[in-house]
Parts: structure tokens; sequence; C-alpha cells
């Protein structure tokens, strides 16, 4: 999985009446399945630059930890919606509370089987990582 951004742990506090704040950043990363293929940075590229720019600037908010146009799908996989065009949707998955991995998107339109297969790919995902621990 590649890594679309290094993100560092935050903290916040107030000392001699002085507050200091790091931002919590999360990783983002993409899954790539079993032939090495992005699906998230596949449909990425055929996005528009208008439409490009408003998935990025989603992204960097998620990035920031601010997940207020994300909607739990299951267990571990999000939908973050993105009010704009025909209703883009990017899928994915929470590792843990300082990394999410990149599923693949769509549009409203196209939900129901761009659920299914983020659902897909995030138990692939699983799967695989729990193979490579065993395999240690």
């Amino acid at each position: 999985m590649k890594a679309i951004g290094r993100r560092a742990a935050s903290a916040c506090s107030l000392t001699n009446g002085k507050s200091y704040a790091t931002m919590m950043m999360i990783d983002i990363r993409e899954y790539h399945d079993r032939a090495g293929r992005s699906p998230f940075r596949e449909w990425f590229a055929k996005l528009n630059s208008e439409a490009s720019r408003k998935v990025t600037t989603a992204l960097y908010r998620v990035g920031f930890g601010n997940l207020s146009n994300a909607k739990s799908l299951g267990p571990g996989v999000y939908e973050c919606r993105i009010h704009f065009g025909p209703g883009y949707r990017v899928y994915f998955g929470k590792e843990d509370e300082l990394m999410v991995i990149l599923l693949g998107g769509g549009t409203k339109q196209r939900q129901s089987n761009d659920v299914r297969v983020a659902i897909e790919r995030w138990e692939d995902y699983k799967r695989r990582k729990k193979d490579q621990k065993e395999g240690e």
C-alpha cells in the first residue's frame, strides 16, 4: 500500500496560561488488489480537474480527522460524500484511528454497486493482512 501522506499525532495542552496544539493527522493509503492495481488511483485519474480538486480537498479534510462527510457502511468501511457534480463518493476502510485505506470512488448513481465492491475490497485487504502476519 502506498502512503499518500504521512501524518503526525496530536495533543493539546495548557501550560502556564499558554496552549499548545499539534494537529492529529491521519495517514491515507491506497488499497492495491492482488495484481497491484489501485482502484482508487484509476478512478481518480479519470476525473476532470474540478472534480479532482474537490476529491483532493475532501481527502485533505479526512487527513486532518474531519470525518463529518463520512458515513459508516459497515464494520470499518466508510463513504465520504462530496457534494459536487453527480455526487462523488470516496470509499475507505478505517485501519485504526490514524490510518485509512482508500478503496475506490464513484458517484451517487452507482452507489449500491460501489458500496458492495468497497466492502469486498476491505475484506480482501484484511484477509491479506492477516495472512501476511501469519506468514511472518
